[in-house]
């Protein structure tokens, strides 16, 4: 357990239009085990660092949306519609209590939460109609959150805030006080998910020779040269209509992941069965911080874990030791460069960390660091416009790569390699990529897994490969990989 101050510093004045308080009937207790007791609220959103990691030192956690929305503007702005959502919120920073480090505070006090599927990257592209959409799911769905409990991970301190709506701050003290009283009344026990002896049964909608023969036209297109690289996924699924929650609790417990994260997206409306996203993500996608500087990691090369610590550094230094592991991930830098280009300041996109070596419990990575300052009258919306999907999970030449992906992926991708998400009204952002993600759409359980693949692939190791990353996910809700 943590420490608690000596004396805790006095919550922010409760008309306040933009509050933050120390919680510490909450200090050192894990956000997830928190969210318990917050269940049968609507649009319950769980963004945690489930592993120490450099860039995991929040978590946050939201219910009750003030408003949802799940279509993208009409027009050249897909985001128009948000920005002007995210606009009722107050925008002044909120005070740090008495007594309290300003650099201390969460990064995130209200705004909007929720996810960006893949293929609203038809809104910023254009491409194909060739794949089927069999998914009764938005390609965005923005909760407009006022208050928010948040974990930070460095001391284990809970915190509880929020802005107001509309300029409301007395609506604003009552939400937080409600929001406070449950959320420590007690944590409610939850029935477990099926267990090994009755393990969910994922089938392969891909076959292995048809993975292979993905990879090989991958291969042919690079060597027309149409493309260096291209992101190729497959898709397991099972029949599912029953409460995500228990399996996200095994998720995030058996396969920590440095972002991990659950958003409620309610009710099927024919079924009324629940609806939701369980990631065990590693990987970050954007970052915006309150004065405009952003980062994003991408995450090319993967090995498994070795049964040994001898055969676990071995694979490592096979990694690294990689040329197509490492061309592979220069690549997509070279794709991200050029993304955040198109929104920061000339001279400003820079690599400070170039293939770094980082691991999971169950695969180990290369991880690239690419940096950038937005151009001024810029925001994380352009940004997002700029950069989205990401060039990790398409390919290079992007668009190019997407065209590819469309033709040879049977079924569209939906909420996979889109991205979780959070943006304040102050204009900062943070998000991950949707891998390592099960999505519950209320009649079955998801998983999409891939990789990249280059001219140096080797199709039945890439096979390999997807097989390791699903069995991280799949393992720790008591789940096979089986064909059809």
């Amino acid at each position: 357990m943590p420490s608690v101050p000596k004396a805790l510093p006095a919550p922010s004045r409760p008309s306040a239009a933009s509050v933050w308080e120390w919680l510490p009937a909450l200090d050192g207790v894990a956000p997830m085990d928190a969210a318990e007791s917050l269940r049968g609220m609507p649009g319950l959103a769980l963004l945690e660092s489930a592993r120490p990691g450099r860039t995991g030192r929040w978590s946050l956690l939201v219910v009750d949306p003030v408003a949802v929305l799940e279509e993208p503007s009409v027009g050249a702005d897909p985001f128009a519609a948000a920005r002007r959502l995210l606009g009722r919120l107050d925008r002044a920073a909120p005070a740090a209590p008495d007594g309290a480090d300003a650099r201390a505070v969460p990064p995130f006090a209200g705004g909007l939460v929720g996810f960006l599927a893949y293929d609203l990257g038809r809104r910023l592209e254009h491409l194909p109609e060739i794949a089927r959409r069999d998914q009764d799911l938005p390609e965005l769905r923005l909760g407009l959150y006022d208050r928010v409990l948040a974990w930070d991970r460095r001391t284990g301190h809970a915190w509880i805030g929020g802005r107001a709506v509309d300029g409301d701050a007395a609506a604003l003290a009552r939400r937080i006080g409600e929001l406070r009283e449950r959320a420590i009344a007690g944590r409610q026990p939850v029935a477990d998910a099926r267990g090994p002896a009755d393990a969910i049964r994922f089938t392969r909608t891909t076959t292995r020779a048809g993975w292979v023969a993905g990879v090989k036209a991958v291969r042919e297109a690079i060597a027309h040269g149409d493309i260096y690289q291209a992101n190729l996924t497959r898709r397991l699924e099972a029949p599912f209509a029953g409460d995500p929650w228990p399996l996200f609790r095994r998720l995030r417990t058996g396969d920590p992941a440095l972002f991990a994260g659950y958003l409620d997206l309610g009710a099927r409306k024919d079924t009324g069965a629940p609806r939701a996203l369980l990631s065990a993500s590693p990987e970050p996608f954007l970052a915006v911080d309150g004065h405009g500087s952003v980062a994003t990691d991408p995450v090319k090369g993967t090995r498994r874990r070795g049964r040994t610590r001898e055969e676990d550094r071995e694979l490592a230094r096979e990694l690294l030791a990689s040329r197509k592991d490492r061309a592979e991930n220069v690549m997509i830098v070279d794709v991200l460069r050029n993304d955040l280009g198109r929104v920061c300041e000339a001279g400003s996109v820079t690599v400070p960390r170039l293939l770094r070596l980082e691991r999971t419990a169950t695969v180990q990575h290369l991880v690239t660091t690419v940096a950038g300052r937005l151009r001024p009258g810029k925001d994380a919306f352009d940004l997002l416009a700029a950069s989205f999907p990401g060039g990790s999970i398409t390919g290079a030449p992007k668009i190019r790569a997407m065209e590819l992906i469309e033709e040879l992926e049977p079924v569209r991708r939906g909420p996979y390699c889109g991205t979780l998400l959070w943006i304040g009204a102050d204009g900062r952002m943070g998000s991950s990529i949707l891998i390592r993600t099960l999505v519950a759409d209320g009649k079955r359980l998801t998983l999409h897994v891939g990789g990249g693949i280059t001219w140096r692939s080797d199709p039945d190791e890439e096979w390999d490969e997807t097989v390791a990353k699903a069995h991280g996910p799949l393992s720790s809700i008591g789940a096979v990989e089986v064909d059809a």
